[in-house]
């Protein structure tokens, strides 16, 4: 029995069912670059590389565009903040090939970008949790705060609710009519 975390899951995500060796199927060949006929690698299994201190700019779009000349993108995720939706500066790209993947950590591992130095590495199996691709591969929508604000602001009240802040507005202005009237400043509210 795979040992469990306190909510009885796995701790480890479930492997995909690949062979543990690359096998070459030479009966589907794949052409290269150069137009010659290469046997399709079978056992190749998607490998996740981490991208951390990305500048600002540089996001979803841009980097599926800058990535996507490695290799095929699987999934990408930018982590951003959930309220203001700005960019954390990292994320998580997982490319089809796990060679694909390595070359890339070791190809723009400290590469200069928009006067950030990135820093990039392939995440083991293990460090990978299905929870990390929440919202990957979708355009972020920003949400218009103030609108959502100020529609909270104009709904009906019920009239206990609206006694209440009225009370409470009476209040506040009789403190301030009294700390007026300590300060010898005769001053009308309405």
């Amino acid at each position: 029995m795979p040992s469990t975390s306190r909510d009885d899951r796995p701790l480890k995500r479930p492997r995909l069912q690949t062979n543990e060796k690359e096998t070459i199927d030479a009966t589907d060949p794949v052409k290269s670059s150069n137009g010659e006929n290469t046997p399709k690698r079978t056992g190749d299994s998607p490998s996740v590389v981490y991208l951390g201190r990305i500048p600002h700019g540089f996001y979803e779009d841009e980097m599926r565009a800058y990535f996507s000349q490695f290799g095929t993108i699987d999934r990408l995720r930018l982590c951003r903040n959930k309220v203001t939706g700005k960019s954390k500066h990292y994320a998580f790209i997982q490319f089809s090939s796990s060679e694909v993947a390595r070359i890339v950590a070791e190809t723009m591992n400290n590469y200069l970008l928009y006067g950030h130095i990135l820093k990039c590495k392939v995440l083991a199996e293990s460090e990978c949790d299905e929870k990390m691709w929440v919202g990957a591969n979708r355009k972020w929508k920003v949400a218009p705060l103030a609108k959502i604000r100020r529609l909270k602001h104009e709904r009906r009240r019920p009239p206990e609710a609206w006694g209440r802040l009225q009370r409470k507005e009476d209040n506040r202005r009789l403190r301030k009519a009294k700390g007026w009237e300590k300060a010898g400043i005769s001053y009308s509210l309405g």
